[in-house]
């Protein structure tokens, strides 16, 4: 996913074990060969392979790699394509780390039918390979998936925004990903599902590619289109800033709820600020983190991950509705990435 937000401090060090420029394989991490996950053929080395390394979401990622890569013992590859949807980059990413010797590779699909038949070349040569944040199509595809629940995710904004709504009719605006998209079906559905709607009560739908400047551009369609939008669905939170925007320049800024799905500092930051009612914050870390041990343990005695690994998602707002679990902006920024 597209998620636009400052780089941390964190990014300088993660950007130097992946080039931005072109699709690398870089070996990070430390691993005498002497730890616990070592075998006869020496150290064990896990591939860690995003859809980007400029994005502060998988710059986190990558931090929860490479820190638990380094307490485990073993050696951490890392590539990345050079845009988010770089399939043929990625390919070549699972082909070099293979022919490299990783026992096992974490992957955030940037194509998640296309990069399929290089996953099972790759599971054929004995890698374990698992799925982070966006699963395969099928799923079934890698032994397993570390990810949020990105219907949940959704449905706890369509909940809240039907909570806040405080039974006015709505007239819903939804600033989506792209066609076709897992991650942004899985959230657009989950949100009319929490709101108890369908496509049909949509007055404009809009494909943002979850950029800020296509949300706002989004936005502004949509308010042509129909002026008394008062709730917005956003993929991201770089789209609800974009669309904040275009109801600022209106100004109708505090009579639109606009709810997104993320976590990031800026989009939690930006609820704390008012410009976001609500958002549901996932954890790149925690999947990264979790994806590293897997392999390990596969290493180690053999035995596989398999299946869907929830990694949580929690919906942060300062405006608390009732009967919608939730927690505040203090929770949100202690936890967030970016």
């Amino acid at each position: 996913m597209s998620r636009i937000s400052r780089l941390p401090s964190s990014f300088l060090r993660a950007a130097a074990c992946t080039g931005v420029a072109a699709l690398t394989l870089t070996a990070c991490g430390s691993g005498s060969g002497s730890g616990s996950a070592s075998t006869g053929s020496g150290e064990v080395k896990v591939g860690l392979i995003t859809k980007t390394d400029t994005n502060p979401f998988f710059v986190k990622m990558k931090e929860g790699a490479e820190k638990t890569a380094k307490a485990e013992g073993v050696k951490l590859m890392t590539a990345a394509g050079k845009f988010d949807g770089d399939n043929a980059g990625q390919v070549t990413a699972i082909e070099n780390m293979v022919a490299a010797g990783v026992k096992g590779i974490l992957i955030t699909p940037s194509d998640s039918k296309a990069i399929v038949p290089a996953i099972e070349k790759a599971k054929a040569k004995g890698v374990l390979v698992i799925a982070l944040d966006t699963p395969t199509e099928p799923q079934s595809a890698v032994d397993a998936l570390f990810a949020t629940d990105n219907l949940k995710a959704g449905e706890l904004i369509g909940e809240y925004a039907k909570a806040a709504m405080k039974g006015k009719t709505a007239k819903i605006a939804a600033l989506d990903l792209a066609p076709g998209v897992s991650v942004g079906v899985q959230r657009h559905n989950g949100f009319l599902k929490g709101f108890g709607a369908t496509d049909k009560d949509v007055a404009c739908a809009q494909d943002t590619g979850g950029d800020q400047s296509k949300g706002q551009t989004a936005m502004e369609n949509c308010l042509q289109k129909e002026p008394g939008i008062n709730v917005v669905y956003t993929i991201n939170e770089p789209a609800a800033l974009g669309a904040y925007t275009a109801l600022k320049a209106k100004g109708r800024e505090k009579d639109v709820l606009i709810v997104s799905v993320d976590g990031g500092c800026t989009g939690t930051q930006a609820v704390k600020d008012g410009k976001i009612a609500a958002t549901s914050q996932q954890y790149p870390l925690k999947m990264a983190a979790e994806g590293v041990k897997a392999v390990v343990t596969y290493a180690k005695d053999g035995k596989k991950a398999s299946g869907y690994t929830d990694t949580g998602v929690t919906l942060i707002t300062d405006k608390a509705q009732d009967g919608v679990t939730s927690k505040d902006t203090a929770y949100g920024l202690d936890n967030c990435w970016g």
